[in-house]
C-alpha cells in the first residue's frame, strides 16, 4: 500500500429539491385545493475517522465528492426524499484545512469522530404550504436551496506514542523492524525510507506505537533532503528515540543537526522528551565506540543508551525506558481528562 499524508479534495453537498404546484383533481370534489408537497433535503457531506486505515491513498483516485440532491415535491403532498449522504473515511489523525491550507476546519484525533463539513440544501416549499384565508389557491412554490461547495485539504500525522528520529542511516529503519512486526525497506544507502512506517512495540506487558519517521538533513526546514515534510508526524509523539550513528565521522556535531532541525521547524517538537542512543555499537572498535560515546554525551548533555539493532544489544533497555515515558505521560493525560470532566459550579 501507497503512503499519501496529503490530499486536496473538492466537495458539494446536494441541492434541495424544489416544492411542487399542484392540485388536488378528484371526482365530486369541485373544490379540492392545493396539494403540493415540500422539496426534500439535499444530502450532506461528511468526514468520518474509522479503524483499518493508515493512509490517505484513497483520495489520490478521487477527488471530487458530491451528495446526492433531494427529491422534488409531488401531488397529493407528498414530499420529496432526502439526498443520501456522502461520508469520506479517514485515519487517526487526520486534520482537515480550508482551501488556504492554514485554517482548521476539524482534527480527528478518536475513532468514531464525524464532523459535517457541507450541509445540504433545504428543500422549497409546495404551493400548500401557501395557503392562506384570502389566497385559497396558490400557484407558485419555492425552488430548493443550493447546497455548499468548496475545496478543503486532508492532512494526516500519524498518531504514535514514540518517534524515531536521527540522520539517514542511523539504524532507524532497522530498530523498527527489530522491535515490532514492521517490515520497512532497509539498505546501505541514505534515504532508504521515503515514507513514514508504524509498528507496535511489546515489552513486559505493555504496548505501544512506534514510528520511524524519514531521515533528516542539515536544511531540512528550508526544504533540503526530503525537507520537514514529515517532522508533522512527530508532533504527536510522547517522546522521541533520537538514534545517532556510532560508524559516522562525528556523533556530536550528527545529533546537533537533528536538534537544529527540531528547533527549526517548532510546533513543540524542541520541548519532548528525548532518547538519545548510540546505535550500530557492533560496527566500530572499542576505542572508536567509547569517543563517540564521549562526544555525543557532550552534545547532548545527557548520558546516552548504547544499542545495536542487528545483534539486539540494548533494545530491551531502551524500550522499557520508552515504555516508562509513555505511561507516565498517559498517566498526566488522564489525570487533566477527569479534571475537565469534573463538574464546576
Amino acid at each position: 500500500m501507497k503512503f499519501l499524508d496529503q490530499a486536496k479534495v473538492y466537495i458539494r453537498s446536494g441541492d434541495g429539491g424544489a416544492g411542487s404546484v399542484s392540485f388536488r383533481r378528484e371526482k365530486f370534489i369541485e373544490f379540492g385545493g392545493p396539494d403540493g408537497g415540500d422539496g426534500g433535503r439535499g444530502g450532506d457531506v461528511r468526514v468520518e475517522c474509522v479503524e483499518g486505515l493508515n493512509t490517505l491513498i484513497d483520495y489520490r483516485y478521487q477527488q471530487h465528492f458530491k451528495a446526492r440532491p433531494g427529491g422534488h415535491g409531488m401531488g397529493k403532498n407528498r414530499a420529496g426524499g432526502k439526498g443520501a449522504d456522502i461520508v469520506l473515511k479517514v485515519p487517526k489523525g487526520t486534520q482537515i484545512f480550508d482551501e488556504d491550507g492554514e485554517t482548521l476546519i476539524a482534527d480527528l484525533t478518536e475513532i468514531g469522530q464525524s464532523v459535517t463539513l457541507a450541509k445540504g440544501g433545504n428543500g422549497g416549499f409546495g404551493n400548500a404550504y401557501f395557503t392562506t384565508s384570502t389566497n385559497r389557491a396558490p400557484r407558485h412554490a419555492n425552488p430548493g436551496l443550493p447546497g455548499e461547495e468548496r475545496w478543503i485539504w486532508l492532512r494526516l500525522k500519524l498518531i504514535a506514542d514514540a518517534g524515531l528520529v536521527g540522520l539517514p542511516n542511523a539504524g532507524k529503519s532497522t530498530f523498527l523492524a527489530t522491535v515490532t512486526a514492521a517490515k520497512p525497506k532497509i539498505a546501505d544507502y541514505p534515504f532508504t525510507t521515503l515514507h513514514p512506517g508504524l509498528g507496535v512495540v511489546r515489552i513486559d506487558g505493555r504496548e505501544f506505537v512506534l514510528a520511524d519517521i524519514p531521515g533528516l538533513i542539515e536544511g531540512a526546514h528550508e526544504g533540503h533532503g526530503l525537507g520537514d515534510r514529515f517532522l508533522g508526524h512527530v508532533e504527536r509523539c510522547r517522546v522521541l528515540l533520537h538514534l545517532v550513528d556510532a560508524t559516522g565521522e562525528d556523533a556530536g556535531k550528527a545529533y546537533k543537526i537533528i536538534r537544529a532541525e527540531l528547533d527549526a521547524y517548532g510546533h513543540g517538537l524542541e520541548d519532548k522528551t528525548e532518547i538519545v542512543a548510540l546505535s550500530k555499537i557492533d560496527a566500530v572498535t572499542p576505542e572508536i565506540l567509547k569517543e563517540q560515546k564521549a562526544k555525543l554525551k557532550r552534545a547532548a548533555k545527557k548520558e546516552p543508551l548504547l544499542v545495536s539493532a542487528a545483534s539486539n544489544k540494548g533494545v530491551t533497555e531502551i524500550l522499557r525506558a520508552l515504555a516508562v515515558i509513555i505511561d507516565n505521560n498517559r498517566n498526566g493525560d488522564a489525570e487533566v481528562s477527569a479534571e475537565e470532566k469534573a463538574w464546576h459550579p
